[in-house]
């Protein structure tokens, strides 16, 4: 193999509002940048974002990345590090340096012909029911929206913004804050308001009740799935998964992840960290498969990156070469 250069960096973003769920506030979005580049010139990137919620931090990330001493191709990665930012941001810069370096789309290198357009969810922060209808109102143009919810109250945010917007598609992330206690009342709130899906009700690990209750709208893993092996048990307690590039560390492992869900029956929503068009990129490709698509960061930041998403009323282009793939 030709020999591959690896340079990494941090880059910050400010978010064009404050950004909150159910575990704090965002005001900017910090991501990890790789580039690796050959003797030929040609340069591949890949973007991260680190998640403290699995414990992860800007100079943990920076610091595994640097110490990876494997092959930098992706069989190698995927064998020689784990899941988590650090190895997503190396995959997604590999299968765009190859894309360059073959002269073809990242899209082709997976087995597609082509990629169409996909309507992304838009993401409502968690506020108070009026707020949050408000903010629903704001955006008359975008028809799917996702709510952040917080747990007691929830049923009210939710009445309230789908009173707000009665014609939109509504999806409601409760980012683990509901109880057992909540969870059939607030199932049957979603119900009521016409919901979508429901993302992790329950904290992971804590979520048996899923499989003991009717689900009278659809529930979706996130933080209760994270890469392949995740996928079969989650069966008895979710309808479909959430697949994130950060979670499942790259592309390579998400397209993995995918299959795995189609094999059990499990529908697929494909999700992303606050970033950049260049961390959404990438996940383009999987979301010609997801029923649900919540790639909305590009729209949160007060600028993205250059050459960035083309997103036009909630509908994502596929990215242009000079951006990713």
């Amino acid at each position: 193999m030709p020999s591959r250069q690896l340079t990494c960096r941090t880059e910050r973003y400010p978010l064009a509002q404050p950004f909150v769920i159910s575990r704090g506030v965002k005001t900017h979005a910090d991501v990890v940048v790789v580039e690796i580049s050959d003797a030929d010139g040609n340069r591949g990137r890949g973007e991260s974002v680190p998640y403290a919620r699995y414990g992860e931090t800007i100079a943990g990330t920076l610091a595994a990345i640097n110490a990876y001493q494997g092959s930098l191709d992706r069989p190698a990665l995927h064998n020689g590090m784990a899941a988590g930012a650090a190895r997503n941001a190396i995959d997604c810069a590999l299968w765009d340096l190859e894309a360059r370096q073959q002269k073809r789309r990242a899209y082709e290198l997976a087995g597609l012909t082509s990629l169409s357009p996909v309507e992304t969810a838009y993401t409502l922060s968690l506020d108070t029911p009026g707020a949050m209808a408000k903010a629903a109102a704001a955006v008359p143009h975008l028809q799917l929206l996702k709510l952040k919810l917080g747990g007691q109250g929830d049923d009210e945010r939710l009445a309230a913004v789908r009173s707000a917007r009665p014609n939109a598609r509504l999806i409601a992330d409760a980012n683990e804050a509901w109880t057992d206690a909540l969870l059939e009342p607030l199932m049957a709130a979603a119900a009521t308001a016409r919901v979508d899906l429901i993302e992790q009700p329950l904290p992971a690990g804590a979520d048996a009740d899923l499989a003991r209750i009717a689900h009278a709208v659809p529930v979706c893993a996130d933080e209760s799935a994270h890469t392949t092996k995740d996928v079969a048990a989650l069966r008895d307690r979710y309808d479909a998964v959430n697949i994130k590039l950060d979670k499942a560390g790259g592309l390579t492992e998400a397209l993995h992840m995918l299959a795995a869900a189609q094999r059990c029956g499990l529908e697929v929503m494909v999700g992303s960290m606050v970033a950049s068009s260049l961390a959404a990129a990438p996940a383009l490709i999987l979301a010609q498969s997801a029923r649900w698509v919540d790639l909305d960061g590009p729209l949160l930041l007060a600028e993205d990156i250059a050459n960035g998403l083309v997103i036009r009323d909630g509908w994502i282009e596929p990215p242009a070469p000079e951006l990713w793939g």
